[in-house]
C-alpha cells in the first residue's frame, strides 16, 4: 500500500502560534489515524539541514507498524498473562524429549566409551521463544541499558550489583530512575550480607535450599527497616562457608542495633560466641534431653562444667585433628569439568582417604561432585542416572567398585518407613516373635508381625498409628489413632510378648533401649550399634521416617552402610554431613566416617565445618568467590597445606583454629 504524506500546515515558531499548531497537529492526526511528522531546521546546524521527527498517539512500532498494549508493571511479570510467554507460559521450560538439549554432557570415558549414548529421554527442556527468560515479546523489547528484564534476572546477585551500579541514565530517566535503583541495589546489597551473593535474581523459590529460603527471607526484613520485631530463626548458618557466616552474623547484629530480637536455634560456634545469652538444652538427645542444662552469656556457660556445649566452648573438649594424615597412593581423575561456574576445571581426588571438597557458597562444588563426578561415576557402573555435567574425560574409576551417596533427602514419602525398616532389622524382629510359644499356638508367623500386614494392623489406621483429617481451606492434619493409640496393631497381635514385650513396644523402645533388649542377637545389634555410633541412638525403632530432620536422615543412611559387610572399594559421597548437629554429633560421626575409611574404603565430603575439614587427609578447596567468581581449584592438598594459601578463604579460617 503506497503511503502518501500530507503536509496540512507550514508554522513559522514565535509567540502566539500555539492555536495554529495544536489544530495544525489534530488535523494531521485524524487524518493518519495517529501518527504525525513534523519536520523542522535541525538546531545547531550551519547548513541549514531539515530533519524529520515522526510522533504517534498509538502504542506501536513507527518503523514496522507493530502495535501494543500500554507498558505496565504487569506487562514485565511472567506470572501475569500480560507479561508471561505465551509458549512456556511463564515457565521458562517446555516438556519433551531432551537427547540433544544444551544438558547433554559432551565427553567421553577413557575407554572411548560414550556417555548419554541412548534414545531420548524426557525432560523438560529451556522454552526456545523466551529462550528461558518467562516474559512476552513486549516485555523482551524494552531494555535498561543494554539488557531486557530476562537477561537481568540472569544475573546473580552480585552481577547484578555490579551491572546496575554501572547503567548510566538518561538525564530525563534521571529523576525517576534514580531512587527506584538506589532501593533495588540496598536490598541486593542485603542478599550479600546474609551469605547468598552466588543466587541469580530469577531462581525459583522451590529450587531453594531451606538455609538460603530462610536467609532471603530475612535479608528482606532487613531491608524493610524494621523495628520492635522478634525473629526466630532455625540453624540459619546451613550450607555456608565460615567467611559467608560472618557476615550472617553482621545481619544479625544489626538487626539488633536497629532495636529488634533475634532468637536463634544454631551450632555454629562463631555465632553462640557473639550471642548475649546461650539456652542451651541437654543434657544429651532424645530421652536424655528436653532440661535447660546452662543459661547466661558464652562465659557462663564455658564456666558450667555440666554443659557439654560450654566444655566445647572452653576447650576442656575438642575435636582432635589425626596425629598422621593418610598416604595418597590412588587417584580419581575427572578432566575438563565445565558445568555451570566450572571453568573447564582438572581435578585428582584421592583414593583410600578421607577427602574434604571446600570452598564459599556457590563456588561450585556441589556441580563438581554431585552433578558431574557422581553421575559420570554412575554411568561407567552402568547405573540409571541423570546425565552429568560437562566434561571431557575421567580415568582410574575401574578403581572403584561400588558408589554409595548418603544424601538428605527423605527416605520416602510414606508414614510407614522407620529407622528398623531402613536399617533392615525388622525382618528379624519380626522372626523372633513369630518363634514364640504364644504366636506358635496361634498359628501367627512373620508377617502377622508387619504393620503393612492386614492381619497384624490396626483395622482403623491401617498400620499408620495415625489417621488424617481434611482441613477445609487448611492443611491436613493428622492425629493418633483412637482404637490402638498409635500402636499401629490390632489386640490379638499385641498379645504375643517376647520378654514381656510385645512387638509395639518394641518399637517405641529408642535405638538405645533395643541395643540392650537385643544384645543376643547379632544380625540386629550391629545395625542397632551402628546408629549409636553416628549418635542416633535416642531415634525410636518405630519412629516414621519423614519426622527425620535432614541430618538425622543421613546418619541413618550411614548407619545402614556401616552395619553392612565391608569389601572395600568403595566409594562414599556425603553432603554438608554435619548439618544440624552439635560438637560431640560430629566427633561421633568423624569417627564413624573414618571406621568406613580403615576398611578400605574412600570418603569424599562436601563440607563446610572447619573441624572436619582440619579432620581429612586431603582437601579439594574452589573458589575464589561464588557463581560466576568461583569455579577454580584454588588449592589441593592436606589441611596445613590449605592453610598457607593466601587466595584460599577456607585457608585462612582453618589457620586460625586454635
Amino acid at each position: 500500500t503506497p503511503i502518501i504524506d500530507a503536509i496540512t500546515d507550514r508554522i513559522i515558531v514565535r509567540a502566539g502560534v500555539e492555536d495554529r499548531l495544536l489544530e495544525a497537529i489534530e488535523y494531521a492526526d485524524r487524518l493518519s489515524a495517529g501518527k504525525v511528522i513534523i519536520a523542522r531546521l535541525l538546531p545547531d546546524t550551519a547548513s541549514n539541514e531539515w530533519g524529520d521527527q515522526l510522533f504517534a498517539t498509538r502504542y506501536s512500532c513507527t518503523q514496522c507498524d507493530l502495535e501494543y498494549s500500554e507498558i505496565q508493571p504487569r506487562t514485565f511479570n511472567f506470572n501475569s498473562p500480560h507479561g508471561a510467554c505465551e509458549t512456556c507460559e511463564g515457565l521458562g521450560v517446555v516438556d519433551g524429549t531432551n537427547s540433544n538439549s544444551a544438558t547433554d554432557p559432551a565427553g567421553e570415558f577413557e575407554d572411548g566409551t560414550e556417555i548419554d549414548n541412548e534414545s531420548d529421554f524426557n525432560a523438560e527442556t529451556v522454552c526456545s521463544a523466551c529462550n528461558g527468560s518467562r516474559i512476552n515479546q513486549t516485555a523482551r523489547s524494552v531494555f535498561f541499558g543494554e539488557k531486557h528484564l530476562g537477561q537481568i534476572i540472569d544475573l546473580s546477585i552480585n552481577e547484578a550489583i555490579a551491572y546496575l551500579s554501572a547503567v548510566k541514565l538518561d538525564p530525563n530517566a534521571q529523576p525517576i530512575a534514580a531512587p527506584i535503583l538506589a532501593t533495588i541495589l540496598h536490598r541486593l546489597k542485603f542478599l550479600v550480607k546474609v551469605g547468598v551473593p552466588y543466587l541469580t535474581l530469577g531462581r525459583a523459590t522451590g529450587t531453594l535450599s531451606g538455609g538460603e529460603h530462610q536467609r532471603v527471607r530475612l535479608a528482606t526484613s532487613i531491608g524493610s527497616g524494621l523495628t520492635n520485631v522478634g525473629f526466630i530463626l532455625d540453624e540459619p548458618s546451613i550450607g555456608l562457608h565460615q567467611r559467608d557466616i560472618n557476615r550472617l552474623i553482621e545481619s544479625f547484629l544489626e538487626l539488633k542495633r536497629a532495636g529488634n530480637s533475634v532468637i536463634l536455634i544454631e551450632h555454629d560456634e562463631s555465632t553462640m560466641r557473639i550471642a548475649d545469652q546461650i539456652i542451651d538444652v541437654g543434657p544429651a538427645a532424645g530421652v536424655h534431653g528436653g532440661q535447660i542444662v546452662a543459661q547466661g552469656t558464652p562465659t557462663d556457660l564455658m564456666d558450667n562444667s555440666a554443659s557439654l556445649t560450654g566444655d566445647y566452648l572452653a576447650g576442656r573438649r575438642s575435636i582432635e585433628a589425626p596425629a598422621v594424615r593418610r598416604p595418597v597412593a590412588r587417584t580419581l581423575t575427572l578432566q575438563g569439568a565445565s558445568g555451570r561456574n566450572l571453568k573447564a576445571v582438572d581435578v585428582e581426588i584421592p583414593l583410600d582417604v578421607l577427602v574434604c571438597v571446600t570452598g564459599v557458597s556457590g563456588s561450585g562444588k556441589s556441580t563438581l561432585i554431585n552433578q558431574t563426578l557422581v553421575p559420570a561415576i554412575f554411568t561407567r557402573l552402568e547405573r540409571a542416572t541423570l546425565p552429568p555435567q560437562p566434561f571431557v574425560a575421567i580415568h582410574g574409576v575401574e578403581a572403584v567398585e561400588h558408589l554409595v551417596v548418603v544424601d538428605q533427602k527423605p527416605i520416602g514419602e510414606s508414614a510407614r518407613g522407620c529407622p528398623a525398616t531402613v536399617v533392615g532389622i525388622f525382618d528379624d524382629i519380626r522372626k523372633i516373635f513369630a518363634a514364640t510359644k504364644r504366636a506358635k499356638q496361634l498359628g501367627f508367623n512373620a508377617s502377622r508381625f508387619s504393620f503393612n500386614a492386614k492381619t497384624g494392623w490396626c483395622p482403623d489406621c491401617r498400620g499408620r498409628g495415625m489417621n488424617r483429617v481434611e482441613m477445609n481451606f487448611l492443611p491436613d492434619v493428622f492425629v493418633e489413632c483412637e482404637t490402638c493409640r498409635g500402636r499401629r496393631f490390632n489386640l490379638q497381635t499385641l498379645t504375643v510378648q517376647f520378654h514381656d514385650r510385645s512387638i509395639a513396644d518394641v518399637l517405641a523402645m529408642t535405638i538405645e533401649e533395643a541395643r540392650r533388649f537385643f544384645d543376643g542377637f547379632e544380625k540386629i545389634a550391629r545395625p542397632l550399634q551402628s546408629l549409636l555410633d553416628v549418635g542416633l541412638g535416642y531415634l525410636k525403632l518405630g519412629q516414621p521416617a519423614i519426622t527425620l530432620s535432614g541430618g538425622e536422615t543421613q546418619r541413618l543412611k550411614l548407619a545402614t552402610e556401616l552395619s553392612k559387610q565391608s569389601f572395600g572399594h568403595t566409594l562414599y559421597v556425603l553432603d554438608e554431613p554435619t548439618t544440624g548437629l552439635h560438637f560431640e554429633d560430629i566427633r561421633m560421626l568423624l569417627i564413624a566416617l573414618n571406621q568406613l575409611v580403615d576398611a578400605g574404603n574412600s570418603m569424599i565430603l562436601i563440607e563446610h565445618n572447619l573441624d572436619v575439614i582440619r579432620s581429612a587427609d586431603w582437601v579439594i578447596d574452589l573458589g575464589p568467590e561464588g557463581g560466576a567468581g568461583g569455579g577454580e581449584i584454588l588449592a589441593v592438598g592436606t589441611p596445613e597445606h590449605i592453610a598457607r594459601n593466601e587466595r584460599s578463604f577456607t585457608g585462612r579460617y582453618l589457620g586460625t583454629l586454635r
